[in-house]
């Protein structure tokens, strides 16, 4: 049974082709499973090496979704067959070599040597928003809702988040991760994780005219496409909601520890401000130890370079598996909706030993999964 992404080539008028992955998994918004992140791999690796592929197009397919994140339940099922071993190609490695396949796919894409054109429409959340943001050129729509809301699954911003939400302005990036608040379009603009906005009705003439462009410099071609069309969409962009906020957020996390911090926000969630009270309820609902871990891994984090992120993410991760409340998160939202997770913490009350293995490194640097990452990008 073939993964569910679809793989095809567009021919443009002077010679070249786009190469177009379309993540077809519309019952599911499109979640990210390992067989679709493989082919994906192995798709765009193919691709890297022929010279006929100019650029690459990445879509969701059914209209409602680009990605809204990764096959959480498989992960579920996952660690409960206790298939949690550090080796990710061993019959007991699942969670690890989902994240360690999911992450290595995410820097390529940081990484490619041919422009990237994301069509992020729709819901972008989670694994999706690492292969939104691993794309040269990221394109939002006015219905396009994006967000990190691992909080409520028990487990924290992973796919690069690390990496991304710390060059967010001012402390969006820790309000953002911490309580998975939903960015539209404008604010997708503002914190880093777009670069255009067009209509999504433009879409075929976007491909149309990607077609007919001159190829004969991959990068201004796009550049010059992509312009027109979010020239012609800037009336449409929704009102701005997180640069307004901006001092807001700035006061909620502005606290001597990180206690202080997540107690603040949670004490906004009756504030007048229904984004701020949203936001702030999402948090107090979520995993407390992943609250807690969400803040020492962006602190932990702010100065290393993306391959450095992801592989902290991957030691992350697994121990999310193996100690944290990942699946039970996933329990309350997907399996079993009655009844609301049970974690194993609240708020203020999260062992510092229980921290700290979680945050322990999984394998020593010469051994890990993802020790070939280095962060060279082309120009």
């Amino acid at each position: 049974m073939s993964a569910p992404v679809q793989f095809d080539t567009l021919a443009t008028a002077d010679g070249h082709r786009l190469g177009r992955i379309t993540l077809d998994a519309p019952k599911s918004l499109n979640a990210l499973s390992l067989e679709m992140i493989d082919a994906i791999q192995a798709q765009i690796d193919a691709w890297a090496a022929d010279a006929e592929i100019v650029a690459l197009w990445l879509e969701g397919a059914g209209g409602k979704a680009f990605c809204a994140g990764g096959d959480v339940v498989a992960l579920y099922r996952a660690i409960a067959e206790g298939h949690t071993g550090r080796d990710p190609e061993a019959a007991d490695g699942a969670v690890a070599r989902y994240f360690t396949h999911e992450y290595r796919l995410d820097h390529a894409l940081h990484t490619y040597p041919k422009p990237i054109v994301a069509w992020g429409d729709g819901i972008v959340m989670g694994g999706g928003m690492g292969l939104l943001a691993g794309a040269s050129h990221r394109v939002v729509t006015p219905r396009s809702q994006l967000a990190m809301p691992e909080i409520t699954i028990g487990l924290y911003p992973d796919v690069g988040a690390s990496w991304f939400l710390n060059r967010m302005p001012g402390a969006s990036g820790t309000f953002l991760g911490l309580t998975g608040a939903r960015l539209n379009a404008t604010d997708a603009l503002f914190v880093g994780l777009a670069d255009r906005l067009i209509a999504a009705e433009r879409r075929d003439a976007v491909i149309d005219d990607l077609l007919n462009a001159d190829w004969s410099q991959p990068r201004p071609a796009l550049e010059r496409v992509l312009r027109t069309h979010a020239e012609a969409s800037r009336d449409l962009a929704p009102p701005a909601e997180v640069a307004p906020r901006q001092q807001a957020i700035a006061a909620l996390t502005d606290a001597d520890c990180d206690e202080d911090l997540i107690a603040a926000i949670i004490a906004a969630s009756n504030s007048d401000d229904a984004w701020i009270a949203r936001a702030a309820r999402s948090l107090a609902a979520g995993s407390p130890l992943s609250a807690r871990l969400i803040l020492r891994q962006l602190a932990r984090c702010r100065r290393v370079s993306l391959a450095e992120a992801l592989r902290s993410e991957l030691d992350l991760s697994l121990a999310c598996a193996t100690h944290g409340d990942i699946a039970e998160g996933v329990r309350a939202l997907l399996i079993d909706k009655d009844h609301a997770p049970a974690w194993r913490h609240t708020h203020g009350a999260v062992p510092a030993a229980d921290l700290e293995a979680c945050l322990a490194p999984a394998w020593p640097r010469q051994s890990h999964p993802l020790r070939e990452l280095h962060d060279h990008v082309a120009d």
